[in-house]
């Protein structure tokens, strides 16, 4: 295992992430991933990130780690446990700071992490209320998550930032574009997450892949339509480019991560052992520049092709009618919301209240009148994004 070093903390270069254990992937054997992470230390991770939000996470971490806890870096999250609407106000982030040591048997948490933001809170009281923790020696660092670019880059600015943690894969890489720039600027690392596209970069999912039905891919935008159908693709091409190394799919993407300037961790999410030690070997070697050029180059003419036909998807969700099945016509929306985002049709406070709006919906899409709300949602979004 290789490691990098970012300010004062010295952190193996693939990390362990325990989103896996909220159950948004299906059932998994908690035995099984106690092994994984035992294992996961003796083959050299010393980064390990969760968050309250993910279950029960934090207490199977901690004490799964307890034995060598001194020897490894631990992250979490704060801002939303329940439900979609963060909380960030100083006595939610104190009060779970204390939930969280629990949680973890630990008196203090190397990286305490602000999982999504909260609009409400000016960015000056939430740094304020975490330098107190700092001082209290409660956390050592602290960094931001799921945030605008906008409030990311006041973070910096504003904060003794340690990290920006980014969703950074071949088949999902904005955050190239909008965060590590961020990193350079102000010397923030960069954490990145779903580094195989939550498993379509392994080799292991295909168009006949059936899921769980609480997998939360069966809803992701990144496994719907011409979005996953691109991301099939990166994958053959990094099966291709894996045959000169001798490597997976998966370590290729995970190298390809590695590769890219600022980041200082590729978390992984496995939950067997035989996954790690498969998604480890991507520390082992490095690709070449020859083909980090193959792969920039595919990717662009990858993207030009996508950007053309995920506008014309959402034209289609927007302009048309809805399923007529309330499931089907809740991902459509996901997808064009989503899209949307990425595609630059609309800033992400914008359409925020119209997100929220459709995740209430979802916890009862079997009632007879969800139907009509979700078409309320679809003529609510088509008269915020211009269609030109």
């Amino acid at each position: 295992m290789r490691y990098r070093k970012h300010k004062n903390l010295n952190i193996s270069e693939i990390g362990i992430g325990c989103y896996s254990l909220s159950g948004v992937y299906g059932k998994k054997d908690i035995d099984e991933f106690k092994k994984m992470i035992v294992r996961a230390y003796e083959l050299g991770v010393n980064f390990f990130d969760t968050a309250e939000a993910y279950g029960n996470a934090e207490q199977i971490l901690g004490e799964v780690v307890e034995p060598f806890r001194k020897n490894i870096h631990i992250a979490t999250k704060v801002g939303v446990k329940e439900g979609i609407r963060p909380n960030l106000s100083k006595e939610y982030i104190k009060k779970a700071c204390e939930e969280s040591l629990r949680n973890l048997k630990t008196d203090y948490i190397d990286l305490y992490q602000i999982h999504f933001d909260d609009p409400e809170r000016k960015i000056e009281e939430i740094i304020s209320t975490l330098e107190e923790l700092v001082k209290e020696g409660k956390i050592i660092y602290y960094g931001v998550g799921h945030l605008p670019k906008e409030r990311v880059e006041e973070f910096c600015n504003k904060g003794n930032i340690f990290s920006i943690l980014m969703e950074l894969s071949a088949v999902s890489y904005d955050s190239r574009e909008k965060l590590l720039p961020l990193c350079e600027k102000y010397d923030v690392g960069g954490i990145a997450f779903s580094t195989t596209g939550r498993g379509i970069l392994t080799g292991k999912i295909n168009k006949e892949t059936k899921f769980e039905p609480n997998d939360i891919r069966n809803m992701d935008p990144l496994f719907q339509r011409e979005k996953f159908e691109s991301g099939l693709r990166v994958c053959e091409k990094f099966k291709e480019i894996g045959g000169k190394y001798g490597k997976t799919s998966s370590q290729i993407a995970i190298a390809w991560v590695l590769s890219q300037p600022k980041i200082i961790c590729a978390l992984t999410g496995p939950s067997k052992i035989s996954h790690l030690e498969e998604n480890l070997k991507a520390s082992d070697f490095s690709i070449s520049k020859e083909d980090l050029e193959d792969i920039e180059k595919f990717l662009k003419e990858e993207n030009d092709r996508l950007k053309f036909e995920q506008k014309l998807s959402v034209k289609n969700i927007l302009l048309n009618l809805l399923p007529d099945d309330p499931n089907k016509a809740f991902v459509d929306l996901v997808y064009a919301i989503e899209t949307s985002i990425l595609l630059g049709l609309i800033s992400e406070e914008k359409i925020l209240s119209n997100f929220y709006e459709l995740f209430e919906i979802r916890k009862s899409l079997d009632d007879k009148n969800s139907l009509k709300k979700l078409k309320n949602i679809q003529v609510k979004i088509k008269n915020l994004i211009s269609l030109n």
